[in-house]
C-alpha cells in the first residue's frame, strides 16, 4: 500500500520556494494530511521492521521524528522550516544519533538513507579508531562485503591530518583510521518515497550497512 502521495514531494518543493510562516501556515493543514501523518505512519512500520533484527529499538514515531522547524539561532540562514522529513531510527531515537541504526531523510530533491557514526565525540571517536586497529582485518571485511559495496560504496567522513602516534602505524594498515566521522549512505530519486515496496527497499538497505554500523556503533561504547 502506497504510503505517500504525490502532494507529498509538491509541498515540499512549494515549501522550498515560499520558506516563511505566512506560506507554511496557510497551508499547515495540507501540511499535516500530506506530509506530517503519513511520515509518521511510515517511520512506525519502519520502527517495527526494525525492531525484529534490533529489540534495542523500543521507540515510538515521535521519539524518532524530527520536527520541520529549524533552528535558527546560530545560523545565517534563517529561513525557518526544512524541505524535508527526517528521522532516525536507532536505540534513543532522533537524541540517539550515536547509536547505530538508520538515519532517512525524504525531500523534493532526493530520498536519503544514512548510517555509521556521524560527528562521534572526542572519547567515541578514539575508542572507533583504537577497534578499527585492532582488527584492521576485520573492519575491512565488512566495509568490503558485497552488499554494503553495492548499495553504499564506501565510508565517507572529514580527516585528521595527523593521528596520535600510536595509531599511525595500524592507519598504514587501514588509512580510514584518519577519519573523524566514518558514515554512509544512498541517494535515491524523490520519487522512490511514491513506491509501494518503501519499507522494503528502506529495510535491505539498512541489512547491507548494519554490520558496519554495529561495529562502529560498539566500537564507540569502547
Amino acid at each position: 500500500m502506497q504510503n505517500f502521495t504525490p502532494d507529498f514531494l509538491n509541498f515540499l518543493t512549494e515549501l522550498s520556494l515560499h520558506n516563511d510562516r505566512d506560506w507554511f501556515n496557510a497551508n499547515k493543514a495540507r501540511f499535516k494530511k500530506n506530509v506530517e501523518e503519513p511520515f509518521v505512519k511510515f517511520i512506525g512500520a519502519l520502527i517495527d521492521r526494525v525492531q525484529t533484527v534490533d529489540p534495542r529499538v523500543i521507540l515510538t514515531p515521535k521519539d524518532a521524528v524530527h520536527r520541520i522547524y529549524r533552528d535558527i539561532r546560530f545560523s545565517n540562514d534563517k529561513t525557518p522550516y526544512k524541505t524535508h522529513m527526517s528521522a532516525v531510527i536507532a536505540p534513543g531515537g532522533r537524541k540517539g544519533m550515536h547509536e547505530s541504526g538508520m538515519y532517512v531523510q525524504l525531500g523534493h530533491e532526493d530520498f536519503r538513507i544514512y548510517g555509521g557514526a556521524y560527528m562521534p565525540e572526542k572519547a567515541q571517536l578514539q575508542n572507533i579508531r583504537e577497534a578499527i586497529a585492532a582488527d584492521p582485518g576485520g573492519f575491512s571485511a565488512l566495509i568490503g562485503a558485497p552488499a554494503f559495496v553495492e548499495k553504499f560504496g564506501q565510508i565517507h567522513g572529514e580527516e585528521n591530518k595527523r593521528l596520535p602516534a600510536e595509531l599511525m602505524e595500524a592507519a598504514e594498515k587501514q588509512p580510514l583510521i584518519f577519519k573523524k566521522s566514518f558514515y554512509f549512505f544512498h541517494v535515491f530519486p524523490a520519487e522512490t518515497v511514491l513506491r509501494d515496496d518503501l519499507p522494503d527497499v528502506c529495510m535491505e538497505y539498512y541489512l547491507a550497512g548494519k554490520p558496519v554500523g554495529d561495529f562502529l556503533g560498539n566500537a564507540g561504547k569502547g
